[in-house]
């Protein structure tokens, strides 16, 4: 196995025991309530969906590329999970 690959499986493995679990599929509605929740609404057109997403990324250090494929979700399920943990203490 890559170093990458065992970097990949260990923060799965952290993840998992920190309470992140599985991020939801990404599903276009679970994508933009995400982003609702950390203050990025997209208006209501693909196009806008697609440009916060690029935004989101270049904030957290993904590749720009507007798909919100499984490390992006990840990262939104986590930074939404964490602000909600924040807000409620």
């Amino acid at each position: 196995m890559s170093a990458r690959g065992l970097l990949s499986v260990v923060g799965t493995a952290v993840g998992g025991v920190i309470g992140l679990g599985t991020p939801p599929p990404p599903d276009p509605e679970c994508v933009r309530e995400l982003l609702a929740e950390l203050d990025m609404l997209p208006g209501p057109s693909e196009e806008e969906l697609t440009e916060a997403v690029r935004v989101f990324q270049a904030r957290t250090g993904l590749v720009e590329d507007g798909v919100a494929g499984p490390r992006t979700v990840h990262l939104l399920t986590r930074y939404a999970a964490q602000r909600r943990f924040f807000l409620a203490a």
